[in-house]
């Protein structure tokens, strides 16, 4: 027999003031004192950070404590089995991550961290959808003025994109279902004959520069 509970399963992303996967980690059973030698230790003591990346090893939140030092700015400590120097280039292309597994979270309501790729594409799936600037002010926790200046540059790409690519099309275009118009009527066929029975202008070729030992020669002189 199967049983429908209302039990949600664990969010697999960390929402912002998430911080119970600390009670998972391999290094919970630590004093403070031995964590601190080993997880910030000296710039040169390559043995204690050999020990905490071993930890590390083993660590069932191994990720979630990596993705936690990014989003905080970590520049201290072994986090995750990385060091700040090897948690550098990931920092550095933060800004440009595009998970839509974090876009479609926040839809959904959650609070969770958003780079500024993923921000604009919040803001303009939030501007397709027809969302008004305080409910994208409420989701992404920004003042009410900011985001209506973000829906307006939402709205100012889009535009640009659909003209950039010819999706914009007047009404008389198209028929209701889509496709192009076709007039009809005794005036549209005797212009049509007549530009059909027009004769064809001669297409005279464009000019092309002929480098000749002389051009050449001259050429040179002149520089």
């Amino acid at each position: 027999m199967r049983y429908i509970t209302t039990n949600d399963d664990r969010p697999i992303l960390r929402g912002i003031a998430d911080h119970s996967w600390h009670a998972r980690s391999a290094c919970r059973d630590l004093s403070p004192a031995e964590a601190d030698k080993l997880f910030f230790p000296l710039p040169r003591d390559h043995k204690a950070i050999a020990q905490a990346k071993f930890i590390c090893g083993g660590c069932p939140v191994k990720k979630a404590c990596f993705n936690s030092a990014l989003e905080q700015g970590s520049k201290e400590g072994v986090w995750g089995g990385t060091t700040e120097k090897e948690r550098r280039p990931w920092q550095a292309k933060l800004h440009a991550r595009l998970d839509y597994e974090r876009v479609r979270a926040a839809f959904l309501g959650r609070d969770v961290h958003l780079s500024t790729a993923e921000r604009e594409a919040v803001t303009r799936h939030a501007y397709v959808r027809g969302w008004s600037p305080e409910r994208l002010a409420h989701t992404l926790r920004l003042d009410l003025d900011y985001a209506r200046d973000l829906m307006r540059e939402a709205a100012h790409a889009l535009a640009d994109r659909d003209r950039y690519w010819g999706l914009y099309g007047t009404a008389g275009d198209q028929d209701e279902d889509g496709t192009p118009a076709q007039d009809s009527g005794s005036d549209d066929d005797t212009e049509d004959a007549e530009q059909d029975e027009a004769p064809a202008e001669e297409i005279s070729p464009v000019a092309r520069h002929i480098h000749t030992q002389a051009l050449i020669t001259a050429l040179g002189k002149a520089a």
